[in-house]
Protein backbone atom coordinates (compact mmCIF):
# COMPACT_ATOMS: atom_id res chain seq x y z
CA UNK A 1 0.00 0.00 0.00
CA UNK A 2 2.97 2.46 0.79
CA UNK A 3 3.11 5.16 -1.79
CA UNK A 4 -0.59 4.35 -3.12
CA UNK A 5 -3.52 6.13 -2.51
CA UNK A 6 -6.19 4.23 0.11
CA UNK A 7 -9.16 6.16 -1.68
CA UNK A 8 -8.32 4.34 -4.64
CA UNK A 9 -8.43 1.02 -3.53
CA UNK A 10 -12.03 1.02 -2.36
CA UNK A 11 -14.26 -1.19 -4.98
CA UNK A 12 -17.90 -2.17 -4.86
CA UNK A 13 -18.79 -5.96 -5.57
CA UNK A 14 -21.52 -6.65 -7.79
CA UNK A 15 -23.97 -9.19 -7.64
CA UNK A 16 -22.70 -11.04 -10.80
CA UNK A 17 -18.89 -10.91 -8.97
CA UNK A 18 -17.98 -8.35 -10.95
CA UNK A 19 -17.16 -4.82 -9.05
CA UNK A 20 -17.16 -1.18 -9.42
CA UNK A 21 -15.04 1.74 -8.61
CA UNK A 22 -16.68 2.93 -5.20
CA UNK A 23 -16.81 6.84 -4.78
CA UNK A 24 -13.59 8.04 -2.48
CA UNK A 25 -13.98 7.71 0.88
CA UNK A 26 -12.97 10.59 3.30
CA UNK A 27 -10.33 8.13 5.59
CA UNK A 28 -9.90 10.82 8.16
CA UNK A 29 -13.40 11.53 8.69
CA UNK A 30 -14.01 7.75 8.99
CA UNK A 31 -11.63 7.17 11.26
CA UNK A 32 -13.02 10.25 13.37
CA UNK A 33 -16.59 8.75 13.11
CA UNK A 34 -15.41 5.48 14.32
CA UNK A 35 -13.24 7.00 17.25
CA UNK A 36 -16.57 9.27 17.99
CA UNK A 37 -18.89 5.93 17.87
CA UNK A 38 -16.77 4.71 20.57
CA UNK A 39 -16.81 8.02 22.71
CA UNK A 40 -13.31 8.26 22.98
CA UNK A 41 -11.15 11.40 23.08
CA UNK A 42 -8.01 11.88 20.47
CA UNK A 43 -5.92 10.73 23.23
CA UNK A 44 -7.55 7.66 24.03
CA UNK A 45 -7.69 6.69 20.35
CA UNK A 46 -4.32 7.08 20.06
CA UNK A 47 -3.09 5.32 23.15
CA UNK A 48 -5.37 2.53 21.69
CA UNK A 49 -4.17 2.20 18.65
CA UNK A 50 -0.24 3.19 19.86
CA UNK A 51 0.17 6.33 17.72
CA UNK A 52 0.79 9.65 18.83
CA UNK A 53 -1.71 11.62 19.32
CA UNK A 54 -0.11 14.31 16.93
CA UNK A 55 -0.32 11.18 14.45
CA UNK A 56 -3.67 10.63 14.71
CA UNK A 57 -5.07 14.05 15.07
CA UNK A 58 -3.01 14.48 11.17
CA UNK A 59 -4.36 11.38 10.09
CA UNK A 60 -8.20 12.81 10.76
CA UNK A 61 -7.66 16.21 9.09
CA UNK A 62 -6.30 14.57 5.70
CA UNK A 63 -2.88 16.11 6.71
CA UNK A 64 -1.06 13.01 5.98
CA UNK A 65 -1.52 9.79 4.46
CA UNK A 66 -0.66 6.94 6.79
CA UNK A 67 1.41 4.03 6.20
CA UNK A 68 0.46 0.20 6.55
CA UNK A 69 1.81 -0.16 9.92
CA UNK A 70 -0.18 3.12 10.85
CA UNK A 71 -3.43 1.18 9.29
CA UNK A 72 -2.80 -1.73 10.96
CA UNK A 73 -2.32 -0.15 14.65
CA UNK A 74 -5.49 1.96 13.62
CA UNK A 75 -7.77 -1.21 12.68
CA UNK A 76 -6.58 -3.05 16.10
CA UNK A 77 -6.97 -0.36 18.30
CA UNK A 78 -10.45 0.50 16.92
CA UNK A 79 -11.44 -3.60 17.34
CA UNK A 80 -12.06 -3.99 13.41
CA UNK A 81 -10.04 -5.18 9.73
CA UNK A 82 -8.06 -2.92 8.03
CA UNK A 83 -10.79 -3.61 4.99
CA UNK A 84 -13.21 -1.76 7.21
CA UNK A 85 -11.51 1.15 7.62
CA UNK A 86 -12.11 1.93 3.70
CA UNK A 87 -15.89 0.67 3.88
CA UNK A 88 -18.88 3.60 4.45
CA UNK A 89 -20.52 3.21 7.89
CA UNK A 90 -23.76 0.98 6.83
CA UNK A 91 -26.55 2.99 6.38
CA UNK A 92 -29.74 2.25 8.05
CA UNK A 93 -33.04 0.50 5.44
CA UNK A 94 -36.04 1.66 6.09
CA UNK A 95 -38.00 -0.87 4.00
CA UNK A 96 -41.29 0.51 5.84
CA UNK A 97 -43.49 -2.94 6.55
CA UNK A 98 -46.05 -2.67 8.61
CA UNK A 99 -49.15 -4.48 9.68
CA UNK A 100 -51.94 -3.81 11.75
CA UNK A 101 -54.07 -6.40 14.27
CA UNK A 102 -57.57 -4.88 15.35
CA UNK A 103 -58.62 -6.31 18.78
CA UNK A 104 -59.84 -9.93 18.55
CA UNK A 105 -58.78 -10.54 15.12
CA UNK A 106 -55.37 -12.42 15.66
CA UNK A 107 -55.19 -15.89 14.38
CA UNK A 108 -56.44 -18.00 17.49
CA UNK A 109 -54.37 -21.32 18.21
CA UNK A 110 -55.60 -23.14 21.54
CA UNK A 111 -53.98 -25.65 23.34
CA UNK A 112 -55.17 -27.75 26.40
CA UNK A 113 -52.96 -24.89 28.57
CA UNK A 114 -53.31 -22.03 26.46
CA UNK A 115 -55.36 -19.89 24.49
CA UNK A 116 -53.01 -17.88 21.60
CA UNK A 117 -54.31 -15.17 19.79
CA UNK A 118 -51.15 -14.62 17.08
CA UNK A 119 -50.19 -11.11 16.41
CA UNK A 120 -48.77 -9.48 13.10
CA UNK A 121 -50.06 -12.74 11.28
CA UNK A 122 -49.88 -11.29 7.91
CA UNK A 123 -46.48 -10.15 7.79
CA UNK A 124 -44.09 -12.48 6.97
CA UNK A 125 -39.78 -13.18 7.59
CA UNK A 126 -40.83 -11.28 11.22
CA UNK A 127 -37.74 -11.14 13.71
CA UNK A 128 -40.11 -11.67 16.59
CA UNK A 129 -43.08 -13.10 17.56
CA UNK A 130 -45.70 -11.73 18.95
CA UNK A 131 -49.08 -13.11 20.61
CA UNK A 132 -51.19 -12.69 23.20
CA UNK A 133 -52.01 -15.23 25.41
CA UNK A 134 -55.13 -16.26 27.63
CA UNK A 135 -53.80 -19.22 30.50
CA UNK A 136 -56.36 -21.73 30.76
CA UNK A 137 -54.28 -23.56 32.72
CA UNK A 138 -53.73 -23.90 36.41
CA UNK A 139 -51.33 -26.63 37.86
CA UNK A 140 -47.98 -27.51 36.51
CA UNK A 141 -49.09 -30.84 36.11
CA UNK A 142 -50.99 -29.99 33.25
CA UNK A 143 -48.29 -29.64 31.33
CA UNK A 144 -46.22 -32.74 29.42
CA UNK A 145 -43.56 -31.55 30.45
CA UNK A 146 -41.28 -28.08 30.49
CA UNK A 147 -41.66 -25.91 27.00
CA UNK A 148 -38.61 -25.05 25.37
CA UNK A 149 -37.75 -23.46 21.84
CA UNK A 150 -35.44 -21.39 20.07
CA UNK A 151 -34.65 -17.78 20.77
CA UNK A 152 -35.73 -15.45 24.02
CA UNK A 153 -38.77 -14.45 25.53
CA UNK A 154 -40.33 -11.51 27.04
CA UNK A 155 -43.83 -11.99 28.77
CA UNK A 156 -46.14 -8.95 30.28
CA UNK A 157 -48.95 -9.61 31.97
CA UNK A 158 -51.82 -7.64 31.24
CA UNK A 159 -54.94 -8.84 33.38
CA UNK A 160 -55.02 -11.47 36.48
CA UNK A 161 -52.31 -12.82 37.86
CA UNK A 162 -49.94 -15.48 36.60
CA UNK A 163 -46.78 -17.85 38.19
CA UNK A 164 -44.08 -18.22 36.21
CA UNK A 165 -41.94 -21.69 36.51
CA UNK A 166 -38.73 -21.93 34.56
CA UNK A 167 -36.22 -24.93 34.48
CA UNK A 168 -33.42 -22.90 36.88
CA UNK A 169 -35.45 -20.18 38.95
CA UNK A 170 -38.12 -20.37 41.79
CA UNK A 171 -41.62 -19.94 40.46
CA UNK A 172 -42.25 -16.40 40.64
CA UNK A 173 -46.06 -15.27 41.26
CA UNK A 174 -46.75 -11.97 38.51
CA UNK A 175 -49.20 -9.66 38.42
CA UNK A 176 -50.85 -6.79 35.61
CA UNK A 177 -48.14 -5.32 34.48
CA UNK A 178 -45.10 -7.15 35.15
CA UNK A 179 -42.92 -8.47 32.95
CA UNK A 180 -39.98 -11.30 32.23
CA UNK A 181 -37.64 -11.76 29.67
CA UNK A 182 -35.72 -15.46 29.84
CA UNK A 183 -33.90 -17.66 27.85
CA UNK A 184 -36.38 -19.83 25.73
CA UNK A 185 -34.13 -22.57 25.44
CA UNK A 186 -34.66 -22.98 29.75
CA UNK A 187 -37.59 -25.32 30.70
CA UNK A 188 -40.79 -22.71 31.12
CA UNK A 189 -44.16 -23.10 32.13
CA UNK A 190 -47.07 -20.17 33.16
CA UNK A 191 -50.32 -21.30 35.11
CA UNK A 192 -52.68 -18.82 36.29
CA UNK A 193 -53.80 -17.91 39.69
CA UNK A 194 -56.35 -15.71 39.09
CA UNK A 195 -59.94 -16.95 39.74
CA UNK A 196 -60.49 -15.60 36.27
CA UNK A 197 -57.94 -16.85 33.23
CA UNK A 198 -55.23 -14.60 32.91
CA UNK A 199 -53.88 -12.63 30.19
CA UNK A 200 -50.40 -12.28 28.78
CA UNK A 201 -48.67 -10.57 25.50
CA UNK A 202 -45.74 -12.71 24.86
CA UNK A 203 -43.37 -12.02 22.45
CA UNK A 204 -40.36 -14.36 21.09
CA UNK A 205 -37.59 -14.19 19.09
CA UNK A 206 -37.28 -15.65 15.43
CA UNK A 207 -33.59 -14.53 14.95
Amino acid sequence: MAGQDPKSLIRIARADGSSEQAPPLDLGQRVRELRRARDWTLEQAAVQAGLARSTLSKIENGQMSPTYDALKKLAVGLGISVPQLFTPAPRAQVNGRMVVTKASEGALQITTTYEHELLAEGLTRKQMLPYRARIRARKLEEFGGWVRHEGEEFLYVLTGAVRLYTEFYEPVEMKRGDSAYYDAAMGHNVVSISPDDATILWVTSLA
